[in-house]
C-alpha cells in the first residue's frame, strides 16, 4: 500500500490550495478579489535573504503585495498581489506532524490572506490564541 503513495505534484498542492481558497466563506474570499495564489517548491534566495531564514525549509507561504489598509486609488499601476505556498517545506511540516495535508495548506493560506487583510503575524498569533 505504501509504495503507491506519494507527495503531491506543484500543479497537484495547488490545486488543492485553490480548493480550500473555493471553500471560505464569500465575504472572505470577495476581499481577496485579484490575489494570486501560486505554489512553488521553495522561496527565491531573494526572500530567504530578506527574511533572514536560516533555511529555506523555514518558509511555508509568503504574502507579496500591498496589502488592503495600504492600498491608495492613486497608487500606479502595481504588481498584483500574490500569495506563495512553498510545497517542499508545507511537505516537510506535514511528515512531521499529526495534521493533514490539507488542514496545513488552509492554516498557510488563511495566514498569508491574514497579511493581505494587513495583519501581522503577532496579530493572527493572538486571533488564533483566542479560538482555542
Amino acid at each position: 500500500m505504501w509504495t503507491e503513495l506519494k507527495a503531491p505534484s506543484l500543479a497537484e498542492l495547488e490545486a488543492m490550495a485553490h480548493e480550500v481558497f473555493e471553500r471560505l466563506p464569500e465575504h472572505f474570499r470577495t476581499m481577496c478579489e485579484g490575489v494570486i495564489i501560486r505554489v512553488d517548491d521553495f522561496p527565491t534566495e531573494e526572500v530567504l535573504d530578506e527574511l533572514e531564514a536560516e533555511s529555506e525549509f523555514d518558509l511555508l507561504g509568503l504574502f507579496q503585495g500591498t496589502g488592503l489598509p495600504f492600498q491608495s486609488h492613486s497608487d500606479v499601476a502595481r504588481m498584483p498581489n500574490m500569495i506563495w505556498l512553498y510545497r517542499r517545506p508545507i511537505l516537510d511540516y506535514w511528515a512531521e506532524h499529526e495534521e493533514t495535508l490539507g488542514h496545513i495548506v488552509r492554516h498557510v493560506l488563511i495566514h498569508e490572506i491574514g497579511h493581505h487583510f494587513g495583519l501581522s503575524d503577532a496579530d493572527m498569533a493572538a486571533i488564533e490564541a483566542g479560538a482555542d
